[in-house]
């Protein structure tokens, strides 16, 4: 007989209404997408880490070997976290393996940043950030 694997830590997954309210009472939010993915546009959220699950590679999507590491300096195991991606899928992992790490309170945020933008909740883009505060600067800068 083969060993037998220690089983999964059960994830919660809560839908994105949920999620929003979590977000707002004081969860923290974990985008577990590529950086690519993150600049194109995030969850408006006041405490937000973006840190990969995967990364894009010439052969295909490769498990980032330092996400957990990346996660325990960013994150405190007793902090209470969303983990969200794009669909929900690499969230569902990467939150999995949190919990097996030891992370207190962790949630999947059921159909990702997709079903984020179809409920047309706030989210927030580094290049519209910027845009404002190139608009600002213009306008102290005239004479």
């Amino acid at each position: 007989m083969g060993s037998i694997e220690s089983p999964r830590p059960e994830v919660v997954t809560v839908d994105i209404h949920e999620a929003k309210e979590l977000i707002k009472s004081g969860y923290g939010y974990l985008d577990v997408r590529t950086v690519e993915e993150f600049k194109e546009g995030h969850v408006d959220a006041p405490k937000i880490f973006n840190i990969p699950y995967l990364f894009n590679t010439p052969g295909g999507m490769v498990k980032n070997p330092e996400f957990l590491e990346k996660v325990s300096s960013t994150c405190k195991k007793e902090e209470r976290l969303i983990v969200g991606c794009r669909s929900g899928v690499r969230s569902l992992s990467a939150a999995a393996d949190m919990l097996k790490d030891g992370f207190k309170d962790v949630r999947n945020m059921g159909g990702g940043y997709l079903a984020w933008l179809e409920n047309r909740f706030s989210i927030k883009k580094p290049e519209d950030e910027l845009q404002q505060v190139i608009k600002l600067k213009e306008v102290i800068d005239k004479p």
